[in-house]
């Protein structure tokens, strides 16, 4: 009894270091970048002891004024919110993400239902065929994608960003709500078609409703793979009007030197939204992730 009980000491001690160890390695590269963010231009490229790598010696040089509020930050801060690219990026980021979510969730629900409810020869291939199309590699595909849109005079257009992103985002949107719609009921769907309801009627009025957890979580992650982007936007988008905040980022840099202060707090500002929007619907989320495992 005695032993049973230290090897229950022991394994619960090994699970709280493990759990610590992961919170270190993961957080520690944000606490960083906000680090380089917040402190002085010179104190960048000092090589900092054990002692000194935990602090923040913070560069309240600059004066940054966000919304009309006008309040002291760090100097990099100063620079970012001074940025007219910056601001335009970070709402052609929100344009291309928010356009791909809301045209992979129309899209993929209905397919989704379609794959998760009509039994047909093909269903298993086709649902495999279209996580295979999420795994190929985007960079294969630029030139093509390049002589295409430049044909049809996109280049240089929201679209030439929303529409790889689509490409990539569906399928994996689909992926997701199949696994959901598999889970839910289909009884409550024939219960509205006995009541006279077609088909279109029972997905929208008892399906979708029913899949709001799923459908919250699967449109929060494509919205996240859309606003991260760069490969496609740094391609395609040559002009900076229309590029988003990723291609904006490395451009605090000149031809002799680079202000990774800058880079830093552009980076941790696009983060933001991210946050936010994880915090406002953290409880769907953790819903629709956890939609299935246990029926």
């Amino acid at each position: 009894m005695h032993d049973d009980n230290k090897q229950s000491l022991v394994g619960r001690v090994g699970f709280y270091l493990g759990i610590v160890l992961f919170l270190i390695f993961t957080l520690f590269p944000l606490y960083w970048v906000f680090r380089m963010s917040a402190v002085a231009s010179d104190e960048l490229f000092k090589s900092p002891s054990l002692g000194t790598m935990f602090t923040v010696p913070f560069d309240l040089t600059g004066k940054c004024d966000l919304f009309g509020l006008k309040f002291t930050c760090p100097i990099s801060y100063e620079t970012v919110l001074a940025d007219e690219l910056y601001k335009d990026g970070l709402l052609n980021s929100l344009i291309i993400a928010s356009i791909t979510t809301i045209v992979c969730l129309a899209v993929g629900s209905v397919a989704a239902y379609a794959l998760a409810r009509i039994d047909f020869v093909a269903q298993k291939p086709v649902l495999s065929t279209v996580l295979a199309i999420s795994f190929f590699p985007a960079v294969a595909i630029i030139s093509p994608l390049f002589i295409q849109f430049q044909s049809f005079g996109i280049l240089n257009t929201y679209w030439a960003a929303i529409i790889p992103d689509i490409m990539f985002a569906l399928p994996l949107t689909i992926y997701l709500l199949v696994a959901y719609f598999r889970q839910l009921p289909p009884d409550l769907e024939e219960a509205a078609k006995v009541d006279g309801a077609s088909v279109w009627q029972a997905f929208f009025r008892v399906t979708v409703p029913l899949s709001a957890p799923g459908v919250v979580t699967t449109g929060i992650l494509t919205f996240i793979f859309a606003w991260n982007e760069f490969l496609f936007a740094n391609t395609f988008l040559l002009e900076p009007k229309v590029q988003p905040a990723t291609v904006i980022i490395p451009q605090f840099a000149s031809i002799y030197t680079t202000d990774y202060g800058a880079q830093a707090a552009a980076a941790l500002l696009m983060t933001v939204p991210l946050v936010i929007l994880v915090l406002l619907f953290q409880r769907r989320i953790v819903s629709g992730l956890t939609a299935g495992a246990v029926k």
